[in-house]
């Protein structure tokens, strides 16, 4: 039996959440009251009873996670922290769903204390928790790696609630899959089993036994029933509680508890019934609801003090957990000296990010990184030709031997996209190894198999969980598989890092399924997410280095599969340390120029070719080199002039790629070198002739471009 007191106040405390629910939706006429009713009694025992946290201070570092990945019932959220005097008082229960308040319609990251995630997306959150685990067994390996499994300070459980859209979503079955493989043992999942989405009960769409499936992926599973097979509903939090202590001790496998509910119970005429899922429950069953739960039907927002003074020791009980955390914390310094240096880089020392955010610090990049990318990037002999998926392999090589926190692999391309950070083990259990691939449960290289959407949300939760930095890679035609994953990523404001090689029509014989062509316009359309398309290994190298220093939104890295010129940066020509301003002059004229190219990624030597020509036929040209359009924004509108003088009408953009993304640097007079349509099966220089994206083809635009600018 769990060893856990359950009283009246417990009980009144339950119906408390669910009242505020219906309350809540209730005022502000939309919202989802149903799930929040009923999981009431789950989510509070988790928080009151299991969940180790600190209300008073819900960054600390010891903390266990909680994710709800059932974003849409977010007031569970709200209202556990309300309980527990988080930071989310009755108040912000009252502006539920309205603007500038603490409580969105979805959690979100930053934005609210004692939010871990954004969620939102169905399967995103259960998806991520895996990268949360994943992370906390990587920093386990980096600080205290002779512990076993729980017994380190460096340990936490993730709790998870889940529903049944969540677990239809195959992004859960991806990421499911690989914590089995993993045995993520503090990886805790309760799925309301209540059988209803918005189209009523789920036996229209939802039938496997989704417990065998998942004892198949290598989970634990249990059943708890409140429903009792139909015959009576009884919230047993006891029976739950006892299977919550069950996963704790399984700590090889992952858990998932099937929870049966019944929706919105005990509100009359909606229990069991879909119309409580997304809509307000309506005054007359409000009402009802009350009154089953012993509330005055015409009192809102009940405000129960003697429930408040209890289920607020909550914040007794963390500060003493985080007390004595952090006095083993300080055992643990004085006896690891070396590794409290990294523990103190990544946790104590840095910028400061969003008071909300759970993260205090983003930790300091260690100095050596600086020397490490410029010898890199010095390394490229001008004039080689090397891809620039290639290129960026050598570089993740040396930032690994200076960042033991940066880790990362591929969705089973790690020989294409050179993901791999060379003489290191594989990350996973005993039972992964291959004849190919060395193990460790620590290992720094990841392997996501062919799942590219979990890849995406497990970065994601690694990020979130940790201060160490992961990346994970595929080709760049797949990153529609994680499009979700980006934008997300985008949205919380994390440092996500999507490594997409193979980027253009040079992917050749593969054929136009392979060839991204509308992609870089695509992502470009992602709010706060960096777009980096470097032209030769030392763009990629300080690339890197200005994608690992932004510590405030995602990027991905766009590399090609083809070798292209390693550029001259010295001299007449710019040093590619500028690539953090986004557009630097790569080489100028005297004069104004009268014409301006501009060159992204493996297109930046065609701008470079094509300007010796114009010079030779007497014009005046500044080439310009682009690799991340974001990164361009954010600079002074000084800058941005110094590049791309507004007096100078004619400019042309060369990519491989559909232009739509380039016309607000046009202009009026502007002409792009692009590819508006899909490509071919052929050898990638044969698509370049055959598709007009040439030096001759940039000239010939140039002097269109001039002939429009002097009109």
């Amino acid at each position: 039996m769990a060893n856990i007191e359950w009283n009246e106040l417990d009980d009144r405390a339950v119906k408390v959440a669910k009242v505020l629910a219906a309350d809540a939706v209730e005022k502000v006429g939309n919202g989802h009251p149903g799930t929040a009713i009923s999981i009431a009694p789950a989510a509070y025992t988790i928080f009151q009873k299991f969940l180790k946290f600190n209300p008073k201070d819900t960054t600390w570092r010891g903390r266990d996670r909680f994710i709800l990945s059932i974003g849409h019932s977010s007031l569970t959220q709200y209202i556990e922290l309300y309980l527990a005097g988080a930071g989310v008082e009755l108040d912000d229960l009252k502006q539920f769903r309205t603007f500038g308040s603490l409580t969105p319609g979805h959690p979100e990251y930053g934005h609210t204390k004692g939010i871990e995630i954004t969620t939102g997306p169905l399967g995103q959150g259960l998806a991520s928790a895996v990268g949360f685990a994943y992370a906390q067994r990587f920093e386990r390996g980096l600080f205290d790696p002779e512990s076993a499994p729980g017994e380190s300070i460096f340990d936490h459980n993730i709790y998870v609630i889940c529903g049944d859209g969540d677990l239809q979503e195959g992004l859960t079955s991806e990421a499911g899959s690989l914590a089995g493989l993993q045995k993520l043992g503090n990886v805790i999942v309760i799925w309301d089993d209540n059988h209803i989405t918005i189209e009523g009960d789920t036996k229209i769409s939802f039938q496997e036994d989704v417990l065998k499936r998942y004892e198949a992926y290598g989970w634990h599973t249990q059943r708890v029933d409140w429903t009792n097979g139909g015959t009576e509903y009884k919230e047993d939090t006891l029976a739950l509680a006892d299977a919550i202590e069950n996963a704790k001790a399984e700590t090889g496998k992952p858990s998932i508890i099937a929870l049966k509910t019944l929706i919105a119970y005990p509100t009359p005429t909606k229990t069991g019934d879909e119309s409580s899922h997304g809509s307000k429950l309506g005054a007359e069953a409000v009402a009802g609801l009350k009154e089953v739960l012993g509330f005055d039907p015409k009192v809102n927002f009940p405000e129960e003090f003697d429930v408040l003074t209890y289920t607020r020791q909550a914040g007794e009980r963390g500060q003493k957990l985080q007390d004595e955390w952090e006095t083993q914390l300080d055992a643990w310094k004085a006896a690891n000296p070396d590794r409290a240096k990294l523990y103190t880089r990544l946790y104590e020392e840095g910028e400061v990010v969003t008071n909300n955010s759970p993260k205090k610090f983003l930790g300091d990049l260690p100095a050596e990184l600086d020397d490490a990318i410029k010898n890199i990037a010095n390394s490229f002999e001008p004039g080689s030709s090397l891809a620039t998926r290639a290129s960026s392999g050598q570089v993740i090589q040396e930032i690994a031997k200076v960042m033991p926190e940066f880790w990362g692999g591929s969705a089973d391309l790690g020989g294409s996209n050179n993901t791999t950070i060379k003489g290191a083990a594989s990350f996973g259990p005993d039972s992964a190894k291959t004849k190919n691939w060395e193990v460790s449960p620590y290992g720094r290289v990841l392997h996501f198999g062919i799942r590219e959407h979990a890849m995406g949300q497990i970065i994601n939760g690694i990020v979130l969980d940790t201060n160490t930095r992961a990346f994970g890679g595929t080709f760049f035609m797949f990153a529609d598989y994680m499009r979700d994953s980006a934008r997300i990523a985008a949205l919380q404001g994390i440092p996500s890092v999507f490594v997409w090689s193979h980027d253009s029509i040079a992917v050749g014989e593969d054929g136009p399924t392979h060839q991204p062509v509308e992609h870089l316009s695509s992502m470009r359309a992602i709010p706060n997410f960096d777009v980096v398309r470097p032209a030769d290994g030392a763009e990629v190298a300080y690339c890197w280095k200005t994608i690992l220093e932004n510590k405030h939104n995602p990027a991905g890295l766009i590399l090609s599969r083809q070798g292209v010129p390693n550029l001259d940066h010295a001299g007449d020509f710019g040093c590619a340390c500028q690539v953090k301003h986004g557009f630097y002059i790569y080489k100028d004229c005297e004069g104004t120029p009268d014409v301006i190219l501009i060159g992204t990624g493996s297109e930046l030597y065609l701008a470079v070719e094509a300007a010796e020509k114009l010079e030779a036929e007497g014009k005046k040209v500044r080439v310009v080199s682009a690799p991340c359009q974001e990164w361009f924004e954010k600079e002074s509108d000084e800058y941005k002039e110094s590049v791309l003088p507004s007096n100078v009408k004619a400019r042309v953009t060369v990519e491989a790629g559909i232009a739509q993304s380039w016309y607000k640097y046009l202009g009026c007079a502007g002409v792009p070198v692009s590819l508006e349509h899909f490509g071919a099966s052929g050898a990638g220089d044969v698509l370049y002739k055959e598709f007009d994206i040439t030096t001759d083809a940039v000239v010939k635009a140039a002097n269109e471009s001039i002939s429009k600018a002097n009109k």
